[in-house]
């Protein structure tokens, strides 16, 4: 897109950002260009590459040209200088996180992160000699304090998996600012159609692509957005880890994007709605959706997003045994751990994510018996709900 399309709405951004207008043999679509290298015609076009960067390409671990116009379109819907393309949301996450620290480094996260990343800057950094604290999700005072001298980035997610709390972005800017260190969202359950950090000045924005950005279930992608020189100085480390998507999943992944923003404006709504059925049911206990007047982060959900996303966390009345009955009644919802597809999926952490845990160490993490995370789809929301009230009937 040229300068002046700046100004153009998500929905079409979506269908056209990073393309140019000219395609081979004239083809509406990106074409999959399923090369792993890439030839030079002689030793000039060699040179042309190695010392005076001409802009080309060499072999598929440095870039592919389907994988380019991802990019750039992504780059586009999130208002970032720069975007870099991996082969799942996590290792987005953790080829970010390696290419920014050093041994000796510190880092500072919420403790209301994917428990993957956690686990990785928890666990695996040590071995690297990097520092991790993890402090209290909402808590600025903590967050503030626990930055030090050799403290690189401090991370966070918003909203967060599973009980949809919100960061609130300005004040995440102002002790970044204030301490000169990287700020770095996960901002995958909100996606650039609800919220864009960078418009906040966070440096650093992440998103798993498998989600709502190609939203059918059918791919694993992850994506870096932000400041260029950030997004550079990790793009040297993936050149070396290799985590690349390959060019299929960036066609996939295009060809998603396409209705990324009616999905998701459909899904904030059929969201919204079961959010204020499952609030108002007699045999759940409580419900929880940043556009519930009863969300903790109601008010800077309102202020900072355009709507409250694709999820809703629930717990319904009774033990595990109820909650297990309640989720074998469903017919149409599919038992699955995924969110951002078309397909309505409902997952039950305490049986699946959480399974290695004691019930202790769980509940310590707010994971109890009987509670849901429901990812709604695109399918009629009176749908959904008639297939919530079997699993009610049986509670």
């Amino acid at each position: 897109m040229s300068q002046k399309d700046k100004s153009q709405s998500i929905f079409t951004k979506s269908i056209h950002a990073g393309e140019d207008r000219a395609r081979y043999a004239d083809s509406i679509t990106t074409p999959i260009v399923q090369s792993s290298t890439y030839s030079f015609k002689d030793s000039k076009e060699i040179e042309a590459y190695t010392k005076n960067d001409k802009k080309r390409y060499e072999y598929g671990r440095y870039g592919n040209p389907t994988e380019k116009v991802a990019e750039r379109r992504l780059a586009e819907l999130d208002n970032a200088e720069e975007a870099l393309m991996f082969s799942s949301g996590m290792m987005a996450i953790t080829t970010t996180i390696l290419a920014l620290v050093q041994s000796g480094d510190h880092i500072v996260i919420t403790d209301d992160c994917y428990g993957k990343t956690l686990e990785f800057c928890r666990s695996y950094l040590k071995r690297f000699g990097i520092e991790c604290t993890i402090v209290p999700f909402g808590n600025y005072d903590v967050l503030d304090a626990s930055v030090k001298k050799n403290t690189r980035f401090i991370f966070s997610e918003s909203p967060t998996n599973p009980y949809l709390n919100v960061f609130d972005m300005v004040k995440f800017k102002q002790i970044g600012d204030k301490h000169k260190v990287i700020t770095i969202i996960d901002s995958t359950f909100a996606t650039p159609f609800n919220q864009r950090p960078l418009d906040y000045g966070i440096d650093l924005v992440i998103h798993s692509a498998t989600k709502y950005l190609a939203g059918h279930n059918d791919i694993l992608a992850g994506v870096l957005l932000g400041k260029k020189d950030l997004v550079l100085k990790v793009r040297e480390l993936h050149k070396s880890m290799g985590g690349v998507i390959d060019p299929h999943c960036c066609y996939l992944l295009l060809r998603g994007l396409k209705t990324f923003p009616l999905r998701v404006k459909a899904q904030n709504a059929t969201a919204l709605r079961i959010a204020e059925y499952l609030e108002g049911h007699p045999k759940t206990e409580k419900a929880y959706y940043p556009f519930l007047k009863s969300h903790n982060h109601y008010q800077i959900a309102k202020e900072q997003m355009k709507g409250g996303g694709g999820v809703v966390t629930f717990t319904v009345k009774g033990d595990l045994d109820a909650a297990k009955r309640f989720m074998d009644s469903l017919e149409m919802i599919y038992i699955a751990p995924s969110l951002g597809g078309v397909e309505t999926l409902i997952t039950h952490p305490a049986t699946v994510t959480y399974y290695r845990y004691t019930r202790e160490q769980r509940y310590d993490l707010g994971i109890v018996d009987n509670l849901f995370r429901l990812a709604v789809g695109i399918e009629d929301v009176e749908d959904i709900i008639a297939d919530l009230e079997r699993g009610f009937a049986k509670v």
